[in-house]
């Protein structure tokens, strides 16, 4: 299987290229989807995070309450490393068994790992991948698409940005890098180019 790790700071159309590259045929795996799956009632990691946190993460069915557990780890760095502790050795158990699953299907296969926190989880998860992109828009365009598409104040978009990884070290560890500040068709184009790249190397490298 050929590995993309395809990564994005929020608002930057990440999610678009990724839904893109699973038209053109991809196996894409989104850590959110995962992060959720880890957490649901009765799960180890739903215990450990209330044992760390608290009841007041703990809705009244059982399910975790994401806004108060967002309002502790986007206010506090360290808290949210503590929350990454728990969750990312799971999602990256998950993840790897389903890339397992579908290479032994195809070997040909562009498995794309949609992980918005790639940066972030890189130090607590390494993992080979044959291609890093990064999907790129300016803070100022990632601020104005937040205000407009998902109704936040300028002061909660940009609180969420600044609680992510810089797009200097987003950019640092990208092989290849799609520009998003234009238009969603632009960006689709160039998500067009790299499945061609993507699809093209996999089937050029032959299993022994």
């Amino acid at each position: 299987m050929y590995l993309i790790g395809l990564t994005g700071g929020i608002a930057s159309g990440k999610s678009a290229v990724a839904e893109r590259l699973a038209n053109h045929g991809a196996i894409v795996v989104d850590a959110d989807v995962l992060a959720r799956r880890v957490v649901e009632p009765g799960t180890p990691g739903l215990a450990r995070i209330a044992q760390e946190f608290g009841p007041g993460v703990i809705s009244s069915d059982g399910s975790l309450d994401r806004a108060a557990l967002g309002e502790i780890v986007f206010s506090d760095p360290d808290k949210r490393l503590v929350l990454n502790a728990i969750t990312h050795p799971e999602i990256q158990r998950l993840s790897e068994a389903i890339f397992a699953e579908a290479s032994a299907a195809d070997p040909y296969a562009v498995g794309v790992y949609d992980v918005p926190l790639l940066v972030e989880a890189a130090h607590d998860e390494p993992r080979h991948y044959d291609l890093v992109v990064v999907v790129h828009a300016d803070a100022e365009t990632r601020i104005r698409r937040m205000m407009q598409l998902r109704g936040m104040t300028r002061h909660e978009a940009s609180h969420r940005i600044n609680s992510q990884a810089s797009d200097a070290e987003r950019l640092a560890i990208a092989d290849v890098v799609i520009d998003s500040n234009g238009t969603l068709e632009w960006t689709l184009e160039q998500a067009d180019e790299l499945w061609e790249m993507a699809a093209a190397s996999a089937h050029s490298a032959l299993p022994d």
